[in-house]
C-alpha cells in the first residue's frame, strides 16, 4: 500500500524561501551573475560558493537557514531568488521497498517526475530531462502528449537535491544517478552535462561519473557527442528490437536512425570511453520475444562489450501488449547467454506508487489521486519497469 505524504514544501513555504513562480531558482543563476549581484550589495565573491554549498552539501531549504551568511544578505537573497524554482505537487512512498516518487511543479506550471530508489545499500536518483518526450515509444506514458520543452540545468539539479534530502542516515547521500525519467536525455545534452558537473562536484553532491547512467532511445550523433565529452558516464540504449522493421513499430523515431547506426555509435562510445554499453529491451509478449528475435538479438550483440537488461512487460488495460510467457523469457535469456552476451532481468521497483515515468504526472494533471484511479490506470501504467 502506498503512502501519500504531506505536501509542506520547504522550497516554497519556509520563511525567506519565496514563491517558486515569482523568483528565479538560484541554482539556475550563472555564478558570474550571482557574484555581480553580490558585489552590488558589497558582498565578496565567495558568498556565491557559500550559497550553493549550503543547498548542495548542507541541505539548506531556505535562505534563512544559511547561518554562515549575514542576516541582511539572507533577507536580500530571499527577496530576489528562491532556493527551489519547483514545488512538490505529489510525494508518494512505497513502504515495501522504500521507493519515493515526487511530482514537481515547475515555475511555468508544468509537471515533471523523479524517483528515489533504495536497493542493497544504494540510493539512486532517477531524474527527468524534459517535460514530456518526443520519441513516441508505443509503451511509454511519458510521451503521450509529446515534448513540451527541455529542462534547465538548475531544474535537473533540483530533482537531485530534493531526492537527496529524502535519503536517511543509511547511506546518508545519493550514491547513483540514472537519467531515465521523462524525456530523451541526449536531446537536452548540454543542460544535462552542466547538471551532472554540479552533481559530481566534490563540494556538492559528490557523485562519481562511474555512478551515473544516461539512457537514450538511440541518437547516433548525440551518442558521439557524449563520447567526445570525455566523461566516464555509463550509456544505456533503449533497443527493444533486433531489426529495423520491428524496432520502428515499437520506437517510431527509428525511421530516422536505424539499428546499425545506433550500434555503430554505441561501439564508438565504448572505444572512446572504455565503458560497457547496456541495451534495454522491454519484452512484449508475442511481439519481440519469439525464438527468431532471440537469435537475431544474440547475433547482433555477440562479440560486443555489451550488457542486456530485459524488462518483462506487465499487462495494462487498453494497450495491445501482454507479459511474455515464462518459457519465452527463459529462452531469450538462455540464447543470449549461449552467445556470450551478459544479460539480467530488471527488478520491478515502486509499482504501488506508479514509479514508472509519466504515470503520476498524468494523474496530477488530471487532478486525480492514486486512490481515485487504483486498478483502472490503463495507459498511465505503461512501462512499469522503466526505472
Amino acid at each position: 500500500m502506498s503512502t501519500t505524504l504531506p505536501l509542506l514544501d520547504p522550497g516554497r513555504d519556509a520563511p525567506g524561501a519565496g514563491h517558486p513562480t515569482t523568483r528565479p531558482g538560484i541554482l539556475d543563476v550563472p555564478p558570474d551573475v550571482l557574484r555581480a549581484w553580490l558585489a552590488g550589495r558589497g558582498q565578496p565573491p565567495m558568498r556565491a560558493n557559500q550559497v550553493r554549498r549550503q543547498i548542495l552539501a548542507n541541505r539548506a531549504t531556505s535562505f534563512d537557514a544559511m547561518s554562515d551568511l549575514p542576516k541582511p544578505l539572507r533577507a536580500d537573497l530571499a527577496a530576489a531568488f528562491a532556493v527551489f524554482s519547483t514545488r512538490v505537487e505529489r510525494h508518494l512512498h512505497a513502504p515495501s521497498d522504500d521507493t519515493h516518487k515526487l511530482v514537481l511543479r515547475l515555475a511555468d506550471d508544468r509537471l515533471i517526475e523523479c524517483v528515489l530508489i533504495r536497493d542493497d545499500g544504494r540510493a539512486t536518483a532517477c531524474v527527468s530531462t524534459q517535460v514530456g518526450c518526443g520519441m513516441g515509444c508505443v509503451f511509454c506514458a511519458s510521451g503521450l502528449e509529446g515534448v513540451v520543452r527541455n529542462l534547465t540545468a538548475g531544474e535537473i539539479v533540483e530533482q537531485l537535491v530534493r531526492l537527496r534530502n529524502l535519503v536517511g542516515a543509511d547511506p546518508g547521500r545519493l550514491t547513483h544517478i540514472v537519467v531515465m525519467g521523462m524525456g530523451e536525455p541526449l536531446a537536452n545534452l548540454d543542460n544535462l552535462l552542466d547538471a551532472l558537473a554540479v552533481a559530481g562536484d566534490r563540494t556538492g553532491l559528490d557523485i562519481g561519473q562511474r555512478h551515473v547512467t544516461i539512457s537514450t532511445v538511440g541518437l547516433p550523433a548525440k551518442i558521439r557527442r557524449l563520447a567526445e565529452a570525455g566523461k566516464q558516464y555509463h550509456l544505456a540504449v533503449s533497443l527493444h528490437a533486433p531489426t529495423d522493421a520491428l524496432r520502428t513499430r515499437i520506437v517510431p523515431t527509428n525511421t530516422g536512425t536505424g539499428v546499425p547506426a545506433i550500434l555503430d555509435a554505441a561501439d564508438e562510445f565504448y572505444a572512446r570511453t572504455g565503458r560497457q554499453v547496456t541495451y534495454e529491451y522491454v519484452v512484449l509478449g508475442g511481439l519481440n520475444d519469439d525464438p527468431t528475435h532471440a537469435t537475431e538479438l544474440a547475433r547482433l550483440l555477440a562479440g560486443r562489450k555489451a550488457h542486456v537488461n530485459l524488462i518483462p512487460w506487465n499487462e495494462v488495460d487498453g494497450l495491445p501488449y501482454r507479459r511474455p510467457a515464462d518459457a519465452d523469457l527463459r529462452h531469450l535469456i538462455d540464447t543470449l547467454r549461449r552467445a556470450g552476451v551478459s544479460v539480467k532481468v530488471r527488478k520491478r521497483k515502486g509499482a504501488e506508487i506508479d514509479a514508472a515515468c509519466g504515470q503520476l504526472r498524468r494523474r496530477a494533471e488530471a487532478g486525480l489521486t492514486t486512490e481515485d484511479t487504483e486498478g483502472t490506470e490503463g495507459r498511465q501504467k505503461a512501462e512499469e519497469n522503466r526505472v
